[in-house]
């Protein structure tokens, strides 16, 4: 038999830019979502997008809105109220839900349902078993691996569809203490392990685990081999996910820019000063001298005030806004068919 030709094209190693899937495991009590809200705040500073928070745990997450953050700013996600069935599907369309709103940093409180709520896949195995089955116990043995089929291939789905898509994920896991029983031996105990399927915690680009009180400081060397086995510390975070340090806005910051890869992204102030460039013809004399007071740090490029270059886009827009409404009208020059006026050299406009 003859093996079919195949061309096959390589190039020069160079890494790109990767979503980050995050996995946060612990039981109560560890600062899952508050952790999670800060890394996907950090997350979000460095590539756009809105957040949203698909919620199973009886909007508990909204006791965090408007509270704020380790950077002093309010947390502000928008919230997807989440009930059951929580099957795989299920997952993928509140997923796909926030991703046609314009949400491209996600936080899934709490995954777990997936795997042992109501309608997920401990269930829907059970419901197969049962349908293949019934109640014929000598048959149920035989049919059991056959009932993991449907459900299997629905996580496969989600799973699947997750990696493809150009979003940041947090996933909270709720976990519990396990012991492993030996004929004959002493248990072995797990220690704290996530309620997920496995295909999950193989998934994550990392997995981080918050015990009781861990206030969001990781657990980066846990006492149960099991837990070791867990965590997913790769090399490259090794010098942001550091023993003690809590989990912040900044570690989110440093890294989403890891995951920006090879791409020399603008930063927030060189994407406003470009923005404004656009603009000018339809400003102002005025008003532009106006605006470039605003951009903070003239003489220093390397100042990237997120929130006040912010607010220069809204003063910008405003700004055309007017124009248009009272229907200025311009030369080549981007100057108004009016008397020129006197630059104006005080103090900025006290909107902000």
């Amino acid at each position: 038999m003859t093996a079919p030709i195949r061309t096959f094209t390589d190039l020069p190693a160079k890494r790109e830019r990767v979503p980050l899937l995050i996995g946060l495991v612990g039981p109560s009590g560890g600062g899952k979502t508050w952790s999670g809200l800060e890394l996907l705040h950090g997350i979000q500073e460095v590539t756009g997008g809105d957040i949203g928070v698909i919620d199973t745990e009886a909007r508990r997450s909204l006791h965090y809105a408007g509270v704020k953050n380790s950077a002093g700013k309010p947390f502000t996600f928008r919230h997807l109220p989440f009930g059951a069935p929580f099957g795989p599907l299920d997952y993928l369309a509140a997923i796909q839900h926030l991703v046609d709103k314009g949400v491209r940093n996600i936080m899934i409180d709490s995954m777990s349902h997936e795997h042992e709520g109501s309608g997920g896949v401990l269930e829907m195995h059970d419901a197969e078993l049962q349908r293949l089955a019934g109640d014929d116990y000598g048959k149920r043995g035989k049919m059991t691996m056959l009932a993991w089929q449907k459900p299997k291939s629905e996580r496969r789905s989600l799973l699947n569809a997750i990696l493809q898509m150009p979003v940041n994920f947090v996933f909270c896991f709720r976990a519990k203490e396990k012991i492993k029983l030996q004929p004959g031996r002493d248990p072995v105990q797990l220690g704290w392990q996530p309620i997920a399927g496995e295909e999950f915690v193989f998934e994550m680009t990392a997995n981080i685990l918050l015990p009781p009180g861990a206030n969001g400081i990781p657990d980066w060397e846990p006492i149960e081999k099991a837990e070791k086995q867990m965590i997913k510390l790769p090399q490259q975070f090794r010098e942001i996910l550091t023993a003690g340090r809590p989990l912040s806005v900044e570690v989110g910051r440093e890294l989403a820019k890891w995951a920006e890869g090879g791409v020399q992204k603008q930063t927030k102030r060189q994407q406003v000063i470009q923005y404004v460039a656009d603009n000018k013809p339809n400003l102002t004399d005025e008003q532009m001298v106006l605006v470039k007071k605003l951009i903070p740090g003239a003489n220093d490029p390397g100042r990237d005030d997120f929130e006040l270059l912010s607010a220069v886009e809204i003063q910008v827009n405003a700004f055309l806004a007017q124009n248009q409404t009272t229907g200025t009208v311009f030369t080549e020059s981007g100057s108004p068919e009016q008397p020129q006026q006197p630059e104006q050299t005080e103090t900025p406009l006290g909107l902000f």
